[in-house]
C-alpha cells in the first residue's frame, strides 16, 4: 500500500488533473467557437477526452521523472516525497514514469497531426527540462511556461476547432506560468543551491526574480481584456477574468512576503482565469 500512495504521489496527481482539466477548457472553447457550434457529436468528443487522458498520464509521467532527476535535491527540499522517504525506489519511479508515457502516447496517436505533433513536442521538452534546462536561469521557467500554456492548444487542436481565444489563452497562460515557476524557484533556493543549479533566484537574487515575475504577470493581466477587445468576447468574459486578475495581482504582491502562498494564490488565479475564458466563450 505505501508503494501505491508513493507511485500516485509520484505523478503529483493534483496538478496532472489540474493540466487535464486545462485541455479540456481548450478544447470546449475551441469547440465552442467552431461554426456549429459547442461540438458534441461523437469524433470530437472521443477525441476531447483522449487528450484529457493523455494529458493527465503526460503530466503524471513527467513529475515522476522529475522526482527521479531531482532525488538528491529533494532530500533537502522535500524529505517526504516518495523516493527520499523511501516508498518508491529511484529504479522503479523511473519505469513507472516510462509507463505513463507510453499510455500518453498511444492515446495521442488517435488525435488529429498537429495535436499529435504537439504531445510529441512536449514529452520531448517534459524530459529535456528535467535533465538540461531546469537549472539554468530563466529558461527553465520558460520551458514549463510553454508547457503549461500548450495544454490549452493540445485540446483546442484536438477538436479542430477555431484556435484564436485558444491561442490567446496559450500566451496569457504561459506568462502566468512562467511567473508562478520564478515564485516556486524563490521558495526551493535552499535546495537548489546545495545542488548546484543557477536558478534565477541564485544567479540574480531573490528580490530580482521576483520582480521578473511580477512583471510577467503584469504582462499577462494587461494583455487579458484581448478577448473582449478583439475575439468578440462578452462582458461575461471581462467580468470573470477581472476576478482572476484580480487574484493574481494579489499573489504577486504576497510572494514579496511568503514565496509559498504567493505561488499557489497564482494558480488559483489561473484557473479562475481559464475558467473565465469558458464563460466568455459559451456566453
Amino acid at each position: 500500500m505505501e508503494r501505491a500512495r508513493g507511485l500516485l504521489e509520484l505523478t503529483r496527481p493534483g496538478n496532472a488533473v489540474s493540466a487535464g482539466l486545462l485541455t479540456a477548457i481548450g478544447a470546449v472553447v475551441a469547440g465552442a467557437g467552431s461554426t456549429s457550434g459547442l461540438v458534441l457529436d461523437a469524433g470530437p468528443t472521443v477525441r476531447a477526452a483522449a487528450a484529457v487522458l493523455a494529458t493527465v498520464l503526460a503530466v503524471g509521467a513527467g513529475n515522476a521523472i522529475n522526482d527521479y532527476f531531482d532525488r538528491d535535491i529533494d532530500r533537502v527540499n522535500k524529505p517526504d516525497r516518495p523516493i527520499p522517504r523511501g516508498a518508491v525506489s529511484p529504479r522503479g519511479a523511473l519505469v513507472f514514469s516510462l509507463a505513463l508515457f507510453t499510455a500518453a502516447v498511444a492515446l495521442a496517436l488517435v488525435l488529429p497531426l498537429v495535436a499529435v505533433a504537439i504531445a510529441v513536442v512536449n514529452l520531448l521538452a517534459l524530459v529535456a527540462y528535467t535533465e538540461l534546462f531546469k537549472g539554468l536561469p530563466g529558461v527553465g521557467n520558460a520551458l514549463v511556461a510553454y508547457l503549461g500554456g500548450s495544454t490549452f492548444l493540445f485540446g483546442g487542436t484536438a477538436v479542430g476547432g477555431p484556435l484564436d481565444a485558444v491561442f490567446v489563452l496559450f500566451v496569457l497562460a504561459a506568462l502566468a506560468t512562467f511567473a508562478r515557476e520564478v515564485v516556486k524557484d524563490v521558495e526551493d533556493v535552499a535546495g537548489d543551491r546545495e545542488e548546484g543549479l543557477a536558478t534565477l533566484p541564485i544567479a540574480y537574487g531573490e528580490g530580482t526574480a521576483l520582480r521578473v515575475a511580477a512583471v510577467a504577470l503584469a504582462l499577462a493581466v494587461l494583455a487579458s481584456p484581448a478577448p473582449y477587445l478583439l475575439a468578440g468576447f462578452g462582458v461575461a468574459y471581462l467580468l470573470a477574468v477581472t476576478v482572476a486578475d484580480a487574484v493574481m495581482v494579489a499573489a504577486a504582491y504576497r510572494s514579496f512576503g511568503d514565496a509559498t502562498t504567493g505561488q499557489t494564490w497564482l494558480k488559483y488565479g489561473q484557473l479562475l482565469a481559464a475558467g473565465a475564458f469558458v464563460v466568455g466563450r459559451l456566453a
